[in-house]
């Protein structure tokens, strides 16, 4: 197995803390990730600890992302290890306030997986990756009454 990096960035026209809040709040996930849907399986609801199971795909074909929070920095980061059957490594969110009213979301993963598999759905993660992140920021201008783009 092999450690794969996959990182983008997005600027959100919205100040740090809701998009912390929006980011935080893991069932609600789902309303902007790209065909997942997200549930907290643990107790813990917020923080270190707090185990969460994403199932991504279309109809009944799917993967199921099996994650525990390890580290917990509001507003600025978490990060998660990915403990499924499937996808195994690590993520992190980390936040970056560029203004009082603007954020920079840096979204990374770890990914193992041998180097030809990971070449092989590359571009799959990070296109809906990248559309969900966009879905993402397209919250808060809806939020902030702007017209969508």
């Amino acid at each position: 197995m092999r450690s794969n990096h996959i990182a983008i960035s997005i600027v959100i026209d919205a100040p740090i803390q809701k998009v912390w809040d929006s980011l935080a709040d893991w069932e609600r996930q789902g309303e902007w990730m790209l065909a997942t849907k997200i549930w907290v399986t643990s107790e813990i609801r917020v923080g270190v600890g707090t185990q969460i199971q994403a199932l991504t795909g279309f109809g009944k074909l799917g993967i199921l992302d099996v994650m525990r929070v390890t580290e917990w920095n509001p507003p600025v980061s978490a990060d998660v290890v990915h403990t499924g059957s499937v996808i195994k490594g690590t993520g992190r969110f980390e936040l970056i306030s560029m203004s009082p009213s603007q954020t920079r979301f840096n979204w990374s993963e770890e990914i193992l997986a041998p180097r030809l598999i990971f070449l092989l759905i590359w571009p799959g993660i990070y296109s809906g990756v990248r559309i969900s992140l966009f879905r993402f920021a397209q919250t808060f201008r809806h939020i902030t009454g702007e017209p969508k783009a």
